[in-house]
């Protein structure tokens, strides 16, 4: 269950990203995935990807939190009210990030969780 206010909600985000390398705390569609294989081959692996979305934030880069009108698939088959959009440069390309927030603690730190649903260029 996400907080009720907004800067509660954003804290959770910042705090799933602080956890970037451990495995399960970003989690990526196979869609957003297969994209970014394609996409940035030389890549190490998708904690890589982690790592710069964490720095990005860490670094004053805007999370957009937005209202969702769509039903985004997931595999947990949530629906979600809420998704978070993140534009920022990796590999020389300006990137759209759609993400999704996971939580049922927003208390604890360690709770929250992202799903990156999409990629693509802006």
């Amino acid at each position: 269950m996400l907080p009720d206010d907004k800067e509660g909600r954003l804290r959770c985000f910042r705090n799933a990203l602080r956890n970037w390398n451990v495995r399960g705390y970003v989690r990526f569609k196979s869609r957003a995935e297969e994209w970014l294989g394609n996409e940035l081959p030389e890549l190490e692996d998708l904690r890589d990807i982690a790592r710069q979305l964490h720095e990005f934030v860490e670094t004053g880069g805007k999370i957009d939190e937005q209202v969702e009108k769509r039903r985004l698939e997931l595999a947990e088959d949530h629906a979600q009210e809420f998704r978070y959009d993140l534009r920022l440069l990796i590999g020389g390309r300006r990137l759209y990030f759609e993400t999704i927030l996971l939580t049922d603690d927003p208390d604890d730190p360690d709770d929250p969780t992202i799903v990156v649903v999409n990629v693509h260029d802006v």
